[in-house]
């Protein structure tokens, strides 16, 4: 089968669509990679055809933005580009069509993949690599600070749903993207954020139960298939003055804002003189130095880029974002996590792991640096902490979430009946 995988995000958004990459590649299929022209090395490092659907200066203007991690104009930011990506993607997506022998599978805001699905037909897969795509009346994911309303009656969550779409999310997702169907042919779709999001022949969620259970309204469709650990992270080694680093002294504290953000200066400079009063070693993890000082205490390091499936495992503790692909890191690692959410799934995650046992969620805005030194000596005077972490650790460890993703993205083809023979790995 030839399988177009789209992704639009950033690095933790596209890893794992390059792991089921490198998976059904092994399958004996054909898969081709989309996504902005950033990701063309790792594609290439990974061995998948890659298709650019965006320019690199697109992308790095947007995360340099100041207005990036603004709750109002980083949305705006964010539509600008997921419409974007989708009216470029498109008529690449149609040039690599094959009928009969295509499949199609898109991140959650990979929209040109379900345009190419409802013009040709084409069997398509969404990928929620986050619960907080799933909206519930139940356990509605927190969107903010303000938590995901628990004590609220189900009405009201589906009153409040319906006001962030009309007064927010349609005029500026909605109402654009219909203006792109419309030139297709294709009827409006209405609110794009709600039942819309989850209608594909297959709709996975790329997170295990235990970290986010089954909600009695979410779609019936819906398959869990635990994180997609298993990325082309896996095999890559420390680099030697990092190796050199760790093996320098103990386990050092891991601070890193993603590499999606470029505005984490007040939390980098809280949690490294949180570390010099506690006498801690610090490993300060960024591709963009502006956020750090010219000069960092003795014993900190400074790395643009460092694979966290290597890194983590050798930290005390990890002071983080909550992106999903971090958290879900930091998991497997079995390491306490201090998580300073900034928007989008980030608050959803970071109470999610909270409620787990495995992490404190630190509020938004700025850190005393003595508080944070508390949380920072934290681990080590609870001993249930560690222990609850090493338990999940187990659990994370024990994910198959490509394998199972593969597999349902396979299946989808089979359902469909498409004509192209089976490899012997589907047998």
């Amino acid at each position: 089968m030839k399988i177009l995988l789209c992704a639009v995000g950033s690095h933790g958004d596209v890893l794992p669509a390059v792991a089921l990459g490198q998976a059904l590649q092994r399958r004996g299929h054909a898969p081709q990679l989309f996504a902005n022209a950033a990701f063309e090395p790792l594609a290439r490092a990974a061995g998948l055809p890659f298709t650019a659907t965006g320019r690199a200066a697109d992308m790095a203007d947007a995360l340099s933005n100041p207005d990036a991690t603004d709750a109002r104009k980083g949305l705006a930011l964010l539509a600008q580009g997921v419409l974007r990506s989708a009216t470029q993607g498109y008529p690449l997506l149609c040039q690599a069509h094959e009928a009969g022998r295509t499949l199609v599978v898109g991140t959650s805001l990979a929209w040109s993949a379900r345009l190419l699905s409802e013009t040709h037909g084409t069997p398509g897969a969404v990928l929620h690599l986050a619960p907080s795509w799933l909206r519930s009346a139940h356990r509605a994911p927190s969107l903010g600070p303000l938590g995901h309303l628990a004590g609220a009656p189900r009405w009201l969550k589906r009153w409040a749903f319906g006001l962030m779409d009309r007064r927010l999310l349609d005029p500026l997702f909605t109402t654009p993207f219909n203006a792109l169907r419309a030139r297709l042919g294709l009827a409006p779709v209405q609110r794009c954020f709600d039942a819309w999001m989850h209608q594909a022949d297959c709709v996975l969620g790329l997170f295990p139960d235990w970290f986010a259970p089954r909600q009695p309204d979410w779609p019936v469709a819906l398959q869990l298939t635990g994180f997609p650990l298993d990325t082309p992270e896996a095999d890559v080694p420390l680099p030697d003055d990092a190796a050199a680093f760790l093996a320098a002294g103990s386990a050092p504290v891991l601070v890193t804002g993603g590499t999606a953000n470029a505005s984490s200066h007040a939390l980098f400079a809280s949690a490294i003189e949180a570390c010099r009063l506690n006498r801690q070693r610090a490993l300060l993890l960024t591709q963009d130095a502006r956020q750090l000082p010219d000069t960092l205490p003795a014993g900190m390091a400074h790395f643009r880029y460092l694979p966290l499936r290597r890194l983590l495992p050798r930290v005390a503790t990890v002071v983080h974002h909550g992106g999903i692909g971090t958290t879900a890191q930091a998991l497997q690692a079995g390491v306490p996590q201090l998580i300073r959410p900034m928007g989008f799934d980030q608050f959803d995650n970071a109470g999610r792991a909270q409620a787990l046992g495995v992490a404190r969620t630190l509020p938004t805005g700025r850190h005393a640096p003595a508080a944070l030194a508390r949380l920072l000596r934290m681990p080590d005077r609870d001993p249930t902490w560690r222990t609850r972490c090493a338990e999940l650790a187990r659990q994370a460890a024990a994910s198959q979430g490509v394998a199972a993703a593969c597999d349902a993205i396979l299946q989808m083809r089979r359902a469909a009946a498409l004509t192209a023979p089976r490899s012997p790995a589907d047998q």
